[in-house]
């Protein structure tokens, strides 16, 4: 069953495969916006709910993902999540 809700991206990974995400949420932290996904397709190795969380650029009318490569940015980034879903929570 498709949730017709559900926005697929497509991607290429740095070894040049094309990979599928499920778009779950957009999110601004410090006026930069970042993309939760999960992939539509699990590998052996990735856990049940994995999320990845990525920057999200835009250029015009496209976008485009990109690694969050400094820690500090991703710990604030999950620290907001971890917050926002706290409150969902309560």
């Amino acid at each position: 069953m498709t949730n017709k809700n559900e926005q697929i991206i497509e991607t290429v990974d740095e070894q040049g495969n094309k990979v599928s995400f499920e778009l779950l949420d957009i999110v601004t932290v410090e006026d930069i916006e970042y993309a939760l996904l999960i992939p539509v397709e699990k590998s052996e190795d990735e856990e049940e709910n994995e999320v990845l969380v990525m920057r999200l650029k835009k250029d015009g009318e496209d976008f485009t993902f990109e690694a969050i490569e400094d820690d500090d940015e991703f710990d604030k980034v999950a620290q907001y999540i971890e917050e926002v879903e706290d409150e969902i929570d309560d």
